[in-house]
């Protein structure tokens, strides 16, 4: 059983327990407390898959040590560290669906392995890699002390579902960070806020979807309250994540760099990337698309770049045909509009640029979340009637009026209207009052929520 940011375990028992010991020891030890915890965090979901991550770390930090010191073959033992880094992630995550791929063409069929996909293996093998670069590149200094690169590598806070926190960006802060009463306060603040999305938007629309793929009477209304709900819980589930993720970090003196900035709100598909899983996207535009050229080659070879990153892109989500799809899906479309569609977009009115950008992404996470082929295509040809007889059905209209507020508030809150309001100075000073009352009420409400045991899966953690 794996310990969720929004689990009972993790909230009323791990986390006050170790925010209590890290602030009791001194200075010196803090970096201690974070890793022994942050292992022991792994450990309870993963005992077994702990030594994978130890022995990447172990790998990680000798590769790193030669590249720093044998600057002649430095390139040599890159390419080494990046091979073993990226086979184990293959083996684990994609040595299946390579067979099963294989076994299509064959008489003969290859037996598939038993292997369990180990939590946050895809993250921390990025962070790895990304390490192990900028050493090469010169943009890092190597770390001599395997415990806080084990550190870096392993912070619970970040750990399972990012974001992909570069060693650059925490360096110094693993040497000495700054501590505050206001830093705490805002990370518990941000962590709360974070906790809010995920238990009561992202888990109730969860179980909207749920009631969707289960029934038998699916109005076009229906499938495109699917979309809507789906779009919402993805956002709302890893942008939770991530809040939660930056709180932590706040709450331990860490500043890890915004995830997400309100990527509904998008005029283009450049654009939503550049404001969505923005941790994930700067990683393959830094160290996948620039190496590969980039923009700055023929016009052939930077498509091709485009295609790599993106199939990449899908691939990292997961070892299925529809991440595939989907992230060739982008691909094309950012290659689109690279080519033709941006001089178009610029013109448009606001509005209509926003809703092209928010039904190619209902699209996208209907490919996304899709399990089947057949099922994502009777969810695309719902949205326009041709897998559905009715408009309208009993079923759908109650289950409109029941989820509208949730739906609303999601809305909403997936746009910077309330962070616009809330800067005004008048209501400034309400919210200052507020705030704290109204945190406090999330948190209890998330907290019976939990309790009460209803749906709380996390769907990241499959990454």
């Amino acid at each position: 059983k794996n310990m969720v940011f929004s689990s009972i375990t993790f909230l009323f028992y791990f986390l006050p327990i170790v925010l209590g010991i890290y602030y009791l020891v001194p200075n010196k030890l803090k970096n201690m407390v974070l890793l022994l915890s942050s292992m022991f965090f792994y450990f309870y979901g993963e005992p077994t898959y702990i030594l994978i991550m130890v022995i990447s770390i172990i790998f990680t930090y000798l590769f790193g040590l030669l590249i720093d010191k044998y600057k002649k073959y430095s390139k040599t033992f890159l390419i080494l560290s990046i091979c073993i880094s990226t086979g184990i992630l293959v083996y684990f995550k994609y040595a299946n669906f390579i067979i099963q791929n294989i076994n299509l063409w064959l008489t003969n069929k290859i037996d598939l392995i038993y292997v369990i996909l180990p939590i946050g293996i895809s993250f921390y093998t990025f962070q790895l890699i990304s390490y192990t670069i900028d050493v090469y590149r010169g943009q890092a200094k190597v770390q001599k002390n395997i415990l806080k690169l084990a550190m870096y590598v392993s912070l619970f806070p970040q750990l399972i579902a990012g974001p992909i926190v570069r060693y650059t960006t925490v360096e110094k802060q693993l040497e000495n960070r700054e501590y505050s009463f206001e830093k705490f306060a805002l990370g518990v603040r941000r962590f709360i806020i974070g906790l809010g999305k995920k238990v009561l938007i992202a888990n109730v629309l969860g179980e909207l979807i749920n009631i969707f793929l289960a029934s038998n009477d699916k109005s076009i209304l229906f499938y495109w309250m699917y979309g809507i709900a789906n779009m919402l819980q993805i956002y709302f589930d890893f942008s939770g994540y991530s809040d939660m993720a930056i709180g932590l970090g706040k709450m331990f003196g860490f500043d890890f760099l915004e995830n997400f900035n309100y990527p509904y709100i998008a005029t283009s598909v450049t654009e939503f990337w550049r404001r969505w899983h923005i941790s994930l996207s700067s990683w393959f535009r830094d160290y996948i698309y620039i190496p590969l050229g980039g923009n700055r080659v023929s016009k052939i070879k930077w498509l091709r770049n485009i295609l790599i990153v993106w199939l990449l892109t899908g691939l990292w989500h997961g070892a299925a045909w529809n991440f595939i799809f989907w992230g060739i899906y982008f691909g094309i479309l950012l290659i689109i509009e690279k080519l033709v569609l941006n001089k178009f977009l610029e013109k448009f009115p606001k509005i209509l640029s926003r809703i092209y950008v928010l039904l190619i992404v209902l699209i996208s996470f209907i490919i996304f979340s899709g399990e089947s082929m057949g099922e994502i295509m009777q969810n695309l040809g719902g949205l326009v009637g041709i897998t559905c007889k009715s408009i309208i059905s009993q079923e759908s209209i109650y289950y409109f009026k029941s989820y509208f507020i949730v739906f609303l508030i999601g809305i909403i809150g997936a746009t910077p209207i309330l962070k616009n309001i809330c800067t005004k100075e008048k209501i400034k000073k309400a919210i200052n009052v507020l705030e704290p009352i109204y945190l406090f009420l999330i948190l209890v409400i998330c907290t019976s929520y939990i309790i009460d045991g209803s749906f709380n899966p996390f769907l990241y953690f499959r990454f």
